[in-house]
């Protein structure tokens, strides 16, 4: 699946890119980016998420650590926002996404930090957690490529994401990565304080693919578009690894590329819950493979786990 092309926003009117400007700035004013639909009036409260009309970054720079698609030689440009749309008990990156740390930055900071990855060589700009400030962002993409941002940008979210937000970026993103984290809602309301997600989760999830279809690559094996997912194998099943799995080979594509992530360990909160004190085992990882390949998934994030 070999291919080449610009990044999406470079065909964007400058009429287009004014209208998803203005459309953004109303979003704000009754903000339903998530699936916590909170309707707040962001530029005057802080909604769920922490942020209110700011914007905050807690670090930037080329990541290493992503899929192989995404970091080829250079890395991946990663720029981490702050607050989440999700509460997630077990969260290992805490501290940037249950408190408000780092600099706040206006679009016109945000937009140098975008050409500044450009500069170092990162193969794509990664927008971690953006949901909860996907208006907050559209400003930015716009002075970003207007002063010359060439780079696939991609949407890297905890797959909590409402129609408007997917709305605001239809046309400026070419690579969607949601998480798929719950088939169960009570299980996502339990251990993440969300409700509905898998309702939610699964409706992104086809309107992401609706726009930019299955994951295509370069001729170096860089991601240029479509979608990847994200699935954390939890201990004990909680993540319903078989029925997300089934999800995306029948409803979506079997041509999906799946990341199924070993890397869970007791974070946070996660004490509060009995299951979740402890990192997954071998033979649960083992068994979460086979139940995606047995969906009918096959392109697969290469993996060698390493079991301590």
């Amino acid at each position: 699946m070999a291919t080449s092309s610009s990044p999406c926003y470079t065909l964007l009117t400058a009429e287009a890119l004014a209208a998803r400007v203005a459309a953004a700035e109303a979003a704000l004013r009754e903000c339903r980016l998530c699936g916590n639909a909170c309707g707040i009036d962001r530029t005057r409260h802080v909604g769920p998420c922490r942020i209110g009309d700011t914007i905050y970054v807690a670090s930037y720079g080329p990541h290493h650590g992503e899929e192989d698609v995404l970091r080829g030689r250079y890395g991946s440009g990663a720029i981490f926002l702050s607050g989440c749309n999700l509460h997630c008990s077990y969260c290992q990156n805490y501290d940037i996404s249950q408190q408000v740390v780092g600099e706040p930055v206006t679009p016109g900071e945000l937009a140098r930090m975008m050409l500044d990855l450009q500069a170092l060589g990162c193969h794509n700009l990664n927008l971690v957690s953006p949901t909860h400030v996907a208006a907050h962002l559209i400003p930015a993409i716009v002075l970003a490529s207007k002063a010359g941002l060439r780079l696939p940008i991609v949407y890297n979210s905890g797959g909590y994401d409402a129609p408007q937000a997917l709305a605001l970026m239809d046309g400026l993103i070419d690579i969607y990565m949601p998480d798929m984290k719950y088939a169960d809602a009570a299980i996502a309301e339990r251990l993440s304080g969300v409700r509905n997600y898998p309702a939610v989760n699964q409706a992104a999830v086809r309107e992401m693919h609706r726009q930019v279809g299955d994951l295509t690559v370069d001729a170096r094996g860089l991601a240029v578009r479509g979608v990847l997912i994200r699935h954390l194998v939890l201990p004990e099943g909680l993540a319903g690894t078989a029925e997300i799995a089934r999800f995306l080979a029948e409803e979506i594509s079997p041509a999906t590329y799946f990341n199924l992530m070993p890397q869970y360990h007791p974070a946070y909160l996660a004490a509060r819950e009995p299951a979740l004190r402890r990192r997954i085992t071998a033979a649960e990882y083992a068994e979460a493979e086979r139940q995606a390949r047995a969906a009918g998934l096959w392109r697969f994030e290469p993996r060698t786990p390493r079991w301590d």
